[in-house]
C-alpha cells in the first residue's frame, strides 16, 4: 500500500504566466513616448485593435511609423475621456505615481487588466521576455526584481529553440484535428507527440512531412497498446546530477512510484499530469514492501501505463532493481532501465576525492552494510574487504557501523584508516564527519540516522590525498553548506 504522503505538483509561484488571445480586441495604450510604441508594437503584433490615447502630446517616431504602416490608430485625446468599454487590456506609460494610481483605479473600475510601464506597484498584469517561434512563444517573468536575469535567460532559451520549431509547429496545427480523429486522447496520442518532437528538433519539416506524419499515426493506432516500465536513477539528491534521459522519462511518465528519498526538486520535474505514487522503503520505518511494490508495476503497467519506478541513486547499485525486473520480464512487461549517479561517486566529487588515486587504491568496492533480515550480511568477505589498498564504499551502513568498524580491525586494516561519513550527499543540508576506522561509531552517532548515510573506508580519504579544503571547508563543490566536520590528521599513502 502506498503512502498518504501526496507531493504538491507545483512549488509556490510569484506569478502565474498566462497567454491573452488578443486576435481583433481592442487594447488601449495610453502615452506618446517610445515605451509606449514599444508596447503598442507588441500588442500590434498578437493581433489586437490598438488605440493610443496622445493626451495632447507629440507622438514619438516609432509610433508614427506604426500609425503610418495601418499598425495602431492615434487619438490625441487623454485616456480619461477614451471610450474603455470591451477592452481586454490597458496600458499606460505615466510621468508620476499620482497618474499611475489614477490610471489603474480607472482599470479596476472598468474591470480592464492593466499596467503601467515600469511601475510594478500599478499592474494587474506583467510582460515577461519573449522567445518568439511563433505560433510556439516563451514567456519568461522574474517577478520584476531582475529584468537582465530574464534578458540571460531569453538569450539561453533563443540558442536552444531552433528557427524551423515555427515551421514545425504550424504542421502541428494543420494536422491536429486529423490526428485526434485518429488517437484517442492517452498513451497513443502522446506516443505520437513524443514522436513529433523528436522530429521537429532534427531540421526544417520535409516537403512530404505531413504525408509521414500521418502514417506513424496510423501505425500507432493499428499497434497493440502496452504499458511499459522504466526504472529512473535520481541520483542522490541534487536535480541538476539528472542525466537528459532521466529528464525525458519523467517528462512522459503516466504514474511515478518513487522512494521516500526522492527530493521535492526532482518530482517537481516532472510531467505535471503524472501521477505520482510514494513507495518508500526506509530501514526501521514502516515501508511498502517489495511484493506490492512490483504487483503495483505489473497492474499499471497491464493497463497500459507508462511506469517510472524512480529510484534514490542508481537502480543498479543496491537498489532492488533485479528483484523488479525479474517479475516485469516473468510477466512479459517491457522493462529499461536508465542509470543516476550512484551515492559514492557524487560524495567522491563533492569532496574533491579519487576513489582510485593511483598511489594509494587500486581497486574501489561497494558493500552493503544492510541484509534482508535488517542485520550485517553474514557471508561478507571481510578479509578482502579489509584489503589496505581498496577504498571501500558503505551503504546502508549506518545502525552496523561499529560492527563494521570492529570487523575490519579485527582482520587486520588500521585503525588509523581514515574515514569519512556523509548524510544527504549533495542536498542543501549534507552533513559531513571525517575520523578514523576506529573512531567510527562515534562518528555515526554525531551524524545520526535520521538521513541516508554513506560511509567511504581507505587511505583516499586522508587530508592528503583528498585535500583539505574539500574536508574541512564549510562549502563542498556543490556550493552547500557542509556540516559536522571533525579534524583527522595527514595522513600518507
Amino acid at each position: 500500500m502506498a503512502n498518504a504522503r501526496a507531493p504538491a505538483r507545483m512549488e509556490e509561484l510569484a506569478v502565474l504566466p498566462l497567454f491573452f488571445r488578443l486576435k481583433g480586441r481592442p487594447v488601449l495604450v495610453a502615452g506618446a513616448s517610445e515605451a509606449a510604441a514599444w508596447k503598442a508594437e507588441l500588442l500590434a503584433a498578437a493581433g489586437a485593435d490598438v488605440t493610443v490615447c496622445l493626451g495632447g502630446e507629440k507622438a514619438c517616431d516609432e509610433l508614427l511609423a506604426l500609425e503610418k504602416a495601418g499598425r495602431v490608430r492615434l487619438q490625441a485625446v487623454n485616456w480619461q475621456v477614451a471610450e474603455w468599454r470591451d477592452l481586454s487590456l490597458a496600458l499606460a506609460d505615466c510621468d508620476d505615481d499620482a497618474e499611475a494610481e489614477a490610471f489603474a483605479a480607472r482599470a479596476r473600475a472598468e474591470g480592464v487588466p492593466f499596467n503601467v510601464i515600469d511601475k510594478p506597484a500599478f499592474c494587474s498584469f506583467q510582460f515577461g521576455s519573449i522567445v518568439n517561434r511563433s505560433p510556439v512563444v516563451v514567456g519568461i517573468s522574474t517577478d520584476g526584481a531582475a529584468p537582465i536575469l530574464g534578458q540571460a535567460i531569453r538569450r539561453r532559451i533563443e540558442t536552444l529553440l531552433p528557427k524551423a520549431l515555427a515551421e514545425w509547429a504550424g504542421l502541428a496545427a494543420s494536422l491536429r484535428e486529423a490526428i485526434g480523429a485518429q488517437l484517442k486522447p492517452g498513451g497513443a496520442r502522446r506516443t505520437f507527440w513524443e514522436h513529433f518532437v523528436d522530429l521537429s528538433f532534427s531540421g526544417r519539416p520535409e516537403e512530404d512531412a505531413a504525408e509521414r506524419l500521418m502514417t506513424r499515426v496510423t501505425q500507432i493506432a493499428t499497434a497493440p497498446q502496452t504499458g511499459s516500465v522504466t526504472l529512473v536513477g535520481a541520483g542522490p539528491g541534487d536535480p541538476e546530477l539528472l542525466t537528459l534521459k532521466a529528464m525525458r522519462a519523467l517528462q512522459s511518465a503516466d504514474v511515478i512510484l518513487f522512494d521516500d528519498l526522492i527530493s521535492p526538486e526532482i518530482l517537481e520535474l516532472a510531467r505535471r499530469e503524472a501521477k505520482r505514487m510514494l513507495v518508500g522503503k526506509r530501514g526501521g520505518r514502516t515501508s511498502c514492501r517489495q511484493e506490492d511494490i512490483n504487483r503495483m508495476m505489473l497492474d499499471l503497467a497491464r493497463t497500459g501505463k507508462r511506469v517510472v519506478r524512480l529510484k534514490s541513486g542508481d537502480p543498479s547499485v543496491f537498489g532492488r532493481s533485479g528483484e523488479e525486473i525479474a517479475a516485469l520480464r516473468q510477466a512479459g512487461i517491457p522493462v529499461s532501465v536508465i542509470p543516476g549517479v550512484t551515492a559514492a561517486s557524487a560524495l567522491a566529487a563533492g569532496t574533491t576525492t579519487s576513489l582510485t588515486h593511483r598511489d594509494c587504491a587500486q581497486s574501489v568496492r561497494f558493500v552493503t552494510g544492510h541484509s534482508k533480515k535488517g542485520a550485517l550480511p553474514d557471508d561478507l568477505d571481510w578479509r578482502a574487504i579489509a584489503d589496505p589498498t581498496t577504498t571501500t564504499m558503505f551503504y546502508m551502513g549506518g545502525r552496523t557501523a561499529g560492527e563494521i568498524s570492529a570487523r575490519l580491525i579485527a582482520e587486520g586494516l588500521s585503525p588509523e584508516t581514515p574515514v569519512l561519513i556523509a548524510s544527504n550527499i549533495s542536498r542543501a543540508d549534507e552533513k559531513r564527519w571525517h575520523g578514523t576506522l576506529a573512531g567510527l561509531s562515534e562518528g555515526m552517532k554525531e551524524i545520526g540516522h535520521d538521513n541516508p548515510v554513506l560511509f567511504g573506508v581507505g587511505r583516499v580519504f586522508s587530508r592528503k590525498m583528498a585535500g583539505k579544503e574539500a574536508i574541512d571547508e564549510t562549502q563542498a563543490v556543490f556550493h552547500k553548506p557542509v556540516h559536522g566536520v571533525q579534524a583527522l590528521p595527514a595522513l600518507s599513502c
